[in-house]
């Protein structure tokens, strides 16, 4: 009988053991590390920055091979973006991401995320809800935006 519980002992120590590290696994893979944290900052502050018309910030964050892909197949490359910008063609008046989910390799990472952006395009105001697939490039310590393409949820 001592026996018999001592075995039973070990099985309730061994299931215990292996919740727990479960539980370890499980959060690890939730962490995000400081380079995914601060690609999801950076990504934020481009985003705000369409919305504050703020041309040298995004001129900064952005690559000179930057393809700015939009949900109706209009594409647009740096200097697109920055003169739409400047001359009210579009407006951001807001810019929310949900659910980012962030994919590294190496200098190169992906962002998706879904995205409700409420734009205003010759004096017509829509509010978008969207998938969006973002190409960062990291160049030196920082992020830059090399290409995004977005498609409307369904």
């Amino acid at each position: 009988m001592v026996l018999l519980r001592n075995a039973g002992q070990k099985q309730i120590n061994m299931k215990l053991v292996f919740t727990i590290l479960c539980c370890c696994l499980g959060l690890g893979s939730v962490a995000q590390t400081d380079d995914e944290q601060k690609l999801i900052t950076t990504l934020k502050e481009l985003h705000q920055a369409m919305v504050k018309k703020n041309t040298v910030s995004i001129n900064q964050q952005t690559d000179k091979a930057l393809s700015y892909g939009h949900s109706n197949g209009w594409v647009e490359t740096k200097a697109d973006v920055i003169r739409n910008l400047e001359t009210g063609k579009i407006q951001y008046d807001s810019y929310k991401e949900d659910s980012i989910v962030i994919s590294m390799n190496g200098i190169m990472a992906n962002a998706r995320f879904n995205a409700s952006i409420r734009v205003t395009m010759d004096k017509t105001t829509n509010l978008y809800q969207l998938k969006v697939l973002e190409v960062w490039v990291r160049k030196g310590n920082r992020w830059v935006l090399f290409a995004r393409q977005a498609v409307k949820q369904i």
